[in-house]
């Protein structure tokens, strides 16, 4: 069962490129929410990752409310540099 890393309005594209990389590595699915804080052609995204994008399962959204109204269902597990409880407590 592959995971769904999903990043909501990345900034930072050499971030998003390594995450790409991670998500193939892993066989799991790159969801992006816009707004994006860079073209997806951006040098320095080519540079982190862009050149395993074809081989990427990539699913892009228009906007917060379009990725949860397209995932309703979906169990979610949210991580944040600022949240409260580790990541060891998840259950998966």
């Amino acid at each position: 069962m592959p995971f769904n890393i999903v990043l909501i309005e990345p900034e930072i594209p050499n971030n998003t490129g390594n995450i790409g990389r991670l998500a193939l590595a892993t066989g799991s699915r790159l969801h992006l929410v816009k707004p994006f804080g860079f073209e997806i052609d951006d040098k320095r995204l080519k540079r982190a990752g862009l050149d395993y994008w074809q081989h990427l399962e990539v699913i892009y959204y228009n906007s917060t409310e379009d990725f949860f109204s397209k995932n309703k269902d979906a169990k979610m597990v949210f991580l944040s540099s600022h949240g409260t409880e580790s990541h060891w407590d998840i259950t998966f």
